[in-house]
């Protein structure tokens, strides 16, 4: 077993396929670092392999936000007591360190040239990095979650139910 392993990503907002990956990290790793990616405004850059992570539509809910649902969403699964939440700047690899030690092990499932793009740039900052593949027929976007949010949709049966009720305050 690892001693630490790391998840990156935006969270925007949790949904049932982040919670996946997060129990399959804790079943292989002591702790789990949850490392959200665009903390702020001035961590967003165009990425040529993501149209779409910088813009604010992308981005609706503030750092503060995503470590509340993620916060309900990792104690109701179980892994309240055996995980960090930490903010982690994409665009300032020199202070990746300062938030997940270089002897975390990151994870990173990859649906896109952007997963694999981001699993390049934390192996060569010095991490072991473990892609898992995933099924790009099989993925479930934020993006549909939040546009579900917006129309009034069933966004209640994309995300863990433990957020929920902090979503719904969020959107109050």
């Amino acid at each position: 077993m690892r001693l630490l392993g790391c998840v990156t990503g935006r969270f925007q907002p949790v949904h049932d396929q982040h919670l996946e990956l997060f129990e399959l990290v804790a079943a292989e790793c002591e702790h789990l670092v949850v490392a959200i990616t665009n903390p702020d405004s001035g961590a967003r850059r165009e990425e040529p392999t993501s149209a779409h992570r910088h813009t604010p539509e992308a981005n609706p809910f503030s750092y503060f936000e995503r470590v509340r649902l993620l916060t309900v969403a990792l104690a109701a699964a179980g892994l309240g007591g055996r995980m960090t939440i930490v903010p982690f700047d994409l665009t300032r690899p020199e202070v990746w360190t300062q938030y997940v030690p270089r002897h975390a092990h990151q994870y990173v499932r990859a649906y896109s040239p952007w997963e694999r793009d981001k699993a390049g740039r934390l192996a060569a900052a010095g991490y072991e990095v473990t892609v898992i593949d995933g099924d790009p027929a099989t993925k479930r976007h934020a993006a549909d979650v939040r546009a579900c949010i917006r129309a009034g949709g069933d966004w209640e049966s994309l995300v863990p139910p433990a957020t929920v009720a902090v979503l719904k305050a969020l959107r109050a």
